[in-house]
């Protein structure tokens, strides 16, 4: 798919030698990728963190769904001479859930229902949960059908943590076997999804480990520090690979802390590192 192409992407564009425009097409929402909309409302707005430029934007501009695609997807990247260090230590408190519910080639009460799935989940814990609709209407023969949904839940200090599901990508809880869901199973199905993201924790979604821990390396000499939730094994292997390519390692500490009164607790990793001062040799001092 698309989004496995973007990550790549948004970790060297910033370094090159002039700003990147770059055109996809194929699969935007795939069964085993990183979705363009997870991209979109959970990924881009922690690069303008990290990147505070204008001109970094992602647009879904034609929606494909596997396996024929056709999607068709925009990115811009400005470039970066260096990276600032980063303090990601304020996880704050969950505001509000946006989202995007769309559904291609088949009636588009189909989306509105999988609205209705995911509100009789997330309303029960906020009440500020807006989710867009996206109706892909049958131009030609050749674009699949099917509906699916993306979630991301907006944080006090800016923090987002998103979660996404579509109708063939089976039920989450049944070890993977392959199916077709109806819309409210997808709407309920993506809101327990976001609900545990948001559970684990940390100042960075579980997909977005990667990014952070990246950047992190190539701040200038200075101390960076971000909170996390659970390690992923990709995460763990990352980890490794800093330390083999850049002779960098990270001071990791946890920490438990209490939910509420039912002795239910989760665990927290702190990362430290002092970067290797990476610049961007190729962009100019103006």
């Amino acid at each position: 798919g698309v989004g496995y192409f973007l990550e790549p992407l948004v970790l060297l564009a910033p370094f090159a030698k002039k700003p990147l425009r770059v055109t996809l097409r194929g699969v935007t929402d795939a069964p085993n990728d990183p979705s363009v909309d997870y991209y979109r409302m959970c990924v881009l707005p922690l690069l303008k963190r990290l990147l505070p430029d204008n001109e970094l934007d992602i647009k879904l501009v034609h929606r494909g769904l596997h396996p024929s695609g056709r999607g068709e997807v925009w990115f811009s990247c400005p470039v970066v001479r260096r990276v600032q260090p980063l303090l990601l230590t304020d996880e704050g408190r969950v505001k509000r859930v946006r989202g995007m519910a769309y559904c291609s080639c088949v009636s588009p009460a189909m989306a509105n229902r999988v609205v209705d799935g995911a509100r009789s989940v997330l309303n029960h814990y906020l009440p500020d949960v807006y989710i867009y609709t996206d109706v892909v209407k049958r131009r030609d023969g050749k674009r699949c059908p099917g509906y699916g949904l993306s979630l991301v839940a907006e944080g006090t200090t800016r923090v987002t943590h998103g979660a996404e599901l579509g109708s063939c990508q089976g039920d989450p809880s049944a070890r993977g076997r392959p199916g077709t869901l109806l819309p409210e199973d997808v709407g309920r199905g993506c809101a327990r999804e976001l609900l545990a993201e948001v559970v684990r924790g940390g100042c960075v979604d579980t997909g977005c480990q990667a990014i952070v821990l990246t950047f992190m390396a190539l701040t200038q000499h200075d101390v960076s520090k971000v909170e996390l939730g659970p390690l992923t094994p990709y995460s763990t292997q990352l980890l490794r690979h800093i330390r083999d390519f850049f002779n960098l390692t990270y001071r990791v500490e946890t920490r438990t802390e209490e939910l509420g009164e039912g002795g239910v607790s989760r665990s927290k990793v702190i990362l430290t590192c002092v970067g290797v001062g990476f610049s961007n040799f190729s962009k100019g001092l103006t």
